[in-house]
């Protein structure tokens, strides 16, 4: 390349419309994985995970909630513990996933954060959870605040998914459910609708493009420059004529 002497021509790819033609339409219902952040009997990010999983259901999604109850610690046992196990599996499972923390001293709490810190950044070279689609929410004991969501948001961008533009955040969540645990009607209940439809748009967007999105020029010279190069004195003597 004349005038990017730095690229690797080789490894160089211009995107266009044609790339972006799945090689198969996936046909299944999307498959959502939604963690929350409280172990509290009356979990408020509990109950508006839920009624994000109705919601979603009513779209036609595949849905799995996450118990974090009995997750240890991230590096306090190994990764083979049963609910470590079964968080990792969920994570590969999903196409999409929802993230609700309560917001606690300003950010998001201990027990979501240990959720996001056993799933591993990498299996070989690869993220398992990059293309992934994501939205946020959060719930707040008093005045509406976006700390938690902004947080979540740094997360998901480090574990390389594609975070929605839409959010949720329930201020004075005490106020907002009822005895049973479900949303009353209000503009919050409408936002965590609008959110999830747009969770379920984007996720049939990306799923079966995702391999094609999160394909980097880096990542592609990193692995060419991992693979064994050819004996250049084999290669030499096969071209010798014979005698």
């Amino acid at each position: 390349m004349n005038d990017l002497p730095n690229v690797d021509a080789l490894r160089f790819d211009i995107p266009d419309l044609e790339k972006l033609n799945p090689p198969h339409i996936s046909t299944h219902p999307p498959r959502i994985l939604l963690l929350y952040g409280s172990l509290r009997e009356r979990s408020f990010s509990r109950f508006l995970t839920q009624e994000a999983a109705r919601l979603l259901e009513r779209f036609g999604c595949e849905t799995r909630i996450f118990d974090p109850s009995g997750l240890p610690l991230p590096d306090s046992v190994p990764p083979t513990h049963p609910k470590v196990t079964e968080l990792r599996n969920l994570s590969v499972w999903s196409e999409g996933q929802v993230w609700c923390s309560p917001e606690r001293h300003g950010t998001l709490t201990g027990v979501f954060k240990s959720q996001i810190d056993w799933l591993p950044l990498e299996t070989g070279s690869v993220r398992p959870t990059q293309g992934r689609t994501l939205a946020v929410m959060q719930v707040s004991g008093g005045s509406q605040s976006f700390n938690a969501v902004n947080a979540m948001r740094v997360l998901g961008r480090w574990m390389r998914m594609v975070t929605i533009p839409n959010q949720s955040s329930v201020a004075k969540a005490y106020q907002e459910f009822d005895e049973a645990g479900r949303m009353k009607p209000s503009p919050y209940y409408d936002r965590v609708v609008d959110v999830m439809e747009e969770l379920v748009k984007f996720t049939l967007l990306v799923r079966d493009r995702a391999d094609y999105m999160v394909d980097r020029y880096s990542e592609r010279k990193e692995a060419a420059a991992r693979q064994p190069r050819p004996d250049l004195g084999a290669v030499a003597m096969s071209h010798e004529k014979p005698a």
